[in-house]
């Protein structure tokens, strides 16, 4: 009875457990404020990237940081709307509108959750290190097209004329985001360009396009609301493939950030639940009038230098974003676009590999994994759609890879002078890829005696494809009248030469 009533008593558990979110409290809270204001910025310049109001980033970021904070796998991981998912979504925002973008999420959400029950948190092995270098360039180039109408002010409403003090401006918010750093690392310098960009607008009365011109920023929290489309197969057909490409990319990017803080703190995180916490919170958001989001390479890093690494961290940069916004939101609609440029600009920069085009890099690196990631950067770039650069990417690693192991099998042999018969000494690896190869690594005609023995002690038989060669093998030299033996295969090996041979024929 005592140990029941002590049960009920005791404090809930937290998930994750207590060291996830009690661990140095105030360094943990004050890592989380410092993400939030540099969250501002990003959020709403991703919303104009997908061309939604500001609004819709900012709900976005707020709730899935909160969600993400009790639901993912990784302590100390920022998850935001992004500007990879923004750019999926364009296309669809801008040709179906808002509400089809609201219920893509909500599915995207719903098919993340799936893939991590199913355990794809253990295929990210099978991304190779190009292609993950080519999805980061290339997501640095779009995020800097994105933002070439504001740069020229050559959109509907853009006044052209004020064309030369954007620039400035622009100009002006990078030279205060590299250089303040020089001095000072107490404010995120992005915020601070932002902030006195905005002043020196306000106070001079400047006509450059603002946040504001945009659409409106909210005001009060956000309510839950299902998306405003038809339901019907013809929707499930415009949404399906931008949910698949927002669950692709979004999974693609948050588990490379969560690997990247494993092995900056030496720990290890649960990969198939950030999955699922992804999908949890990209459902929440769609509901409550927010864009798709993901983990943020950026905003993760600032958290892991300012000393975030519990749960809690994540937590407060979403409440603070929140508050944020609705008690100064009348000043963040003031801020001039060519503010926002300048950080985009920044975040381009810093994204980009610049180590992977170097020329001493090109010089020693794989002709094959050069290709790859020109490959990865080129589609994602052409088509806008970093699903299908990576996918691209992926498939030439796959060929390069089938080459080089078709040649992985080697055959070396001797004549044993007491038993008279050529020995051929096997190794490698064995399978469809490197069948071919084994079968003419043979020279059948210049045997030079009436017996051979084929020792497979070093190679490795691992399907009906390998089975299939072996037994070509010993049919030409039974053609020869040589005779074959086959010796030295393992337990496995064995038995499948045992069970498909005669069976599995290269026609059936």
């Amino acid at each position: 009875m005592t140990s029941q009533l002590a049960a009920m008593t005791r404090a809930p558990r937290l998930p994750g457990g207590r060291s996830d979110w009690l661990t140095d409290p105030r360094t943990n809270l004050l890592s989380g404020l410092v993400v939030a204001l540099a969250l501002i910025p990003e959020a709403i310049s991703f919303s104009i990237i997908a061309g939604v109001d500001p609004k819709v980033g900012l709900y976005a970021s707020f709730s899935i940081a909160i969600i993400i904070s009790i639901a993912g796998g990784r302590p100390g991981m920022i998850s935001a709307a992004t500007g990879a998912m923004a750019l999926v979504v364009v296309p669809l925002v801008d040709e179906y509108g808002v509400g089809y973008l609201f219920a893509a999420t909500v599915l995207a959400g719903a098919l993340q959750i799936g893939f991590g029950y199913l355990g794809v948190g253990g295929l990210m092995r099978f991304i190779p290190r190009t292609v993950m270098v080519g999805f980061v360039n290339a997501l640095a180039i779009l995020i800097f097209l994105a933002q070439i109408p504001h740069i020229l002010l050559n959109g509907d409403d853009a006044d052209s004329s004020m064309f030369w003090l954007n620039l400035a401006f622009i100009a002006t918010g990078l030279a205060i985001i590299y250089g303040l750093p020089r001095l000072t690392k107490a404010v995120p310098s992005p915020l601070v360009a932002i902030v006195v960009l905005a002043v020196g607008a306000i106070a001079f009365d400047l006509r450059l396009p603002t946040v504001g011109d945009m659409g409106e920023l909210p005001s009060s929290l956000p309510f839950f609301g299902l998306p405003g489309v038809p339901f019907s197969f013809e929707t499930l057909r415009i949404l399906a493939p931008f949910v698949i490409t927002l669950a692709l990319v979004g999974l693609l990017e948050s588990l490379l950030t969560a690997q990247l803080l494993d092995d900056l703190t030496d720990t290890d995180s649960d990969k198939n639940l950030e999955a699922r916490g992804q999908g949890i919170a990209n459902v929440a958001t769609g509901f409550l009038g927010g864009m798709a989001g993901c983990a943020m390479i950026g905003q993760s890093m600032i958290n892991y230098r300012t000393g975030g690494r519990t749960r809690l961290s994540t937590l407060a940069s979403g409440v603070f974003l929140l508050v944020l916004i609705l008690v100064f939101g009348d000043f963040v609609a003031q801020i001039p676009m060519g503010a926002l440029v300048a950080v985009m600009i920044m975040v381009s920069i810093s994204t980009f590999n610049w180590a992977s085009v170097k020329p001493s890099t090109l010089r020693v690196e794989p002709r094959p994994e050069i290709v790859v990631m020109f490959m990865t950067v080129a589609v994602t770039v052409l088509t806008h759609n970093l699903a299908y650069g990576v996918g691209a990417g992926v498939m030439l690693s796959a060929v390069f890879f089938a080459r080089h192991v078709a040649h992985v099998v080697n055959v070396s042999s001797e004549i044993d002078p007491l038993s008279a018969e050529r020995i051929y000494d096997v190794s490698g690896e064995l399978f469809f890829a490197s069948s071919n190869d084994f079968i003419h690594a043979f020279d059948y005609d210049a045997v030079g005696v009436d017996r051979v023995a084929i020792d497979m002690t070093h190679a490795r038989v691992w399907d009906t494809s390998a089975v299939v060669a072996i037994d070509a093998v010993m049919a030409k030299f039974a053609e020869r009248g040589i005779s074959a033996e086959l010796v030295g295969l393992n337990r496995h090996a064995e038995q499948l030469h045992r069970n498909t041979s005669g069976r599995a024929t290269p026609g059936h």
